[in-house]
């Protein structure tokens, strides 16, 4: 499970400006689903919250790599 106050937290121990955020896909197929769209969503609006940007959402797969930047996804 992703918690975005979790995230939103140690971005700001770290004294981030920005995020690229990457998950693998145990299926093998790096293709985002309606899961991943929605946290992508829901942690690009907790981190707007403290003017931080989400520039990229990288799945891994076995077959590679989907960017939902570009995508357009983001």
């Amino acid at each position: 499970a992703v918690y975005p106050r979790v995230v939103v937290r140690r971005a700001l121990e770290l004294n981030a400006a920005a995020l690229i955020l990457t998950h693998n896909h145990p299926s093998g197929v790096p293709e985002p689903s309606e899961a991943d769209k929605r946290i992508t969503s829901r942690l690009k609006d907790a981190l707007a919250l403290v003017d931080l940007r989400v520039l990229d959402h990288i799945i891994v797969g076995t077959d590679g790599t989907h960017s939902m930047a570009e995508s357009g996804l983001i």
